[in-house]
């Protein structure tokens, strides 16, 4: 079975999360789609935006497509809830055509072989096989969701990790090492951390060190090779990917692999992409001070949450200063350097200082140098593609980076 993981124009507003990653690796919940879909068994491929496709293989493993094979589509915005295996598992082995969703916002899919004649898979190839399906299948409830906007990700992330913990769990690799607490591998875990795993299991891959006198409350996934460092307090509702490196207080947060929170202040309710620093100090607010429900702007469209909790959200390569401040429900975009307090959205490849006046352009080319300088720390080699993928966004986003809608907060 060919599996692709394809993503629709809804996609888009997934900015700033998505500009620089298939929508289908966004990790929440501890979990990310591509991980769920391989274990479906089948042929993994992607249709993705186009200036994306030679990064894929960063994420998946592609092997050839079968056109004799069947092929099950999923949108690479649905949430990664592990119970839609449970869903899609029976409609496969039925092996009639099907659709779940609607022609609009189709979730899944399953058509015959012969569909796709090609390795690299256009997502326009995907839509049109859609629209051309005509049995539809009962809603599959709550464990097929799709994402509409970034926002969404937290709240998800607190509704699921639970469930996906136990999906990790049931899989075998993890060994109990105290009550509720699971490592895969050896993880350097000192007597004076204080472990809660009431509320859900604490569970870490192999590599993890958490420094002494944390406070590590479950559920949690804390990834292969990250480090926590002392005095640190985790809250719960957290998903860490791997190589991270996180100090603090943290609460319903997703970071992602190769960011850096190392030294004091609070993360709640957000996202932070990869290879982000935070400085010491950093911190964002999640909780308006009317108690009301937190409103994002997203472009030109102003979205009422229904959240009482939410923090930022923050894109990969982004950097802030020392005793940087983020208001409720602000969007930091990819690649760029904040200092002060963020009252406003910031865009891609923005230096934003706005505190001081001074909101000005990022240059792709010195964001090339400093990506080429963080990779080496992390004993990666930056390639051609890497470089190629800054000035593909940079691009993208020229047109919203209006910095002349930051004027100075003082």
């Amino acid at each position: 079975m060919n599996i692709v993981l394809f993503e629709d124009p809804p996609a888009s507003q997934l900015a700033p999360i998505a500009l620089t990653r298939p929508a289908y690796t966004i990790r929440c919940g501890s979990l990310c789609l591509a991980e769920l879909a391989a274990e479906l068994g089948g042929v993994l491929h992607g249709a993705v935006r186009p200036y994306l496709t030679e990064i894929q293989s960063d994420f998946i493993s592609t092997g050839k497509y079968e056109p004799s094979q069947s092929t099950l589509l999923l949108n690479a915005r649905l949430v990664p809830d592990a119970r839609m295996l449970s869903v899609l598992r029976p409609l496969l082995a039925d092996h009639s055509p099907f659709q779940l969703g609607t022609k609009e916002s189709t979730m899944a899919a399953l058509v015959s072989g012969s569909a796709i004649q090609a390795n690299d898979i256009d997502p326009c190839v995907v839509l049109d096989l859609i629209s051309g399906i005509t049995h539809q299948h009962p809603s599959p409830g709550d464990a097929l969701r799709l994402i509409e906007f970034p926002h969404e990700l937290i709240a998800e992330n607190e509704r699921i990790i639970k469930t996906n913990l136990e999906h990790r769990l049931a899989a075998g690799q993890y060994k109990e090492i105290r009550d509720g607490v699971f490592a895969a591998g050896e993880v350097n875990l000192p007597e004076q951390v204080a472990l809660n795993a009431a509320d859900g299991p604490i569970v870490l891959d192999e590599g993890v060190t958490i420094g002494p006198f944390s406070v590590v409350t479950g559920p949690i996934h804390i990834g292969a090779d990250s480090m926590i460092s002392p005095h640190t307090h985790l809250m719960g509702h957290i998903t860490i990917g791997h190589t991270c490196k996180v100090g603090g207080e943290v609460s319903k947060s997703i970071i992602e692999s190769y960011s850096n929170k190392v030294h004091y202040g609070y993360l709640g309710n957000s996202y932070v992409g990869s290879w982000v620093n935070l400085g010491a100090g950093t911190t964002n607010s999640n909780l308006k001070n009317t108690y009301g429900s937190v409103r994002v702007q997203y472009g030109e469209q102003k979205i009422d949450t229904g959240l009482q909790f939410l923090g930022c959200i923050i894109g990969d390569f982004s950097k802030t200063a020392i005793n940087t401040g983020i208001y409720t429900g602000k969007t930091i975009g990819v690649c760029s350097n904040v200092y002060g307090m963020v009252t406003t959205n910031v865009p891609s490849f923005a230096n934003y200082a706005r505190d001081f006046g001074e909101v000005t352009e990022h240059p792709p080319e010195v964001m090339e140098v400093a990506q080429r300088r963080v990779f080496a720390r992390r004993g990666i080699h930056q390639r051609p593609c890497d470089v190629q993928l800054l000035r593909d966004v940079y691009q993208s986003e020229s047109n919203k980076r209006d910095l002349a809608n930051h004027p100075p907060s003082f």
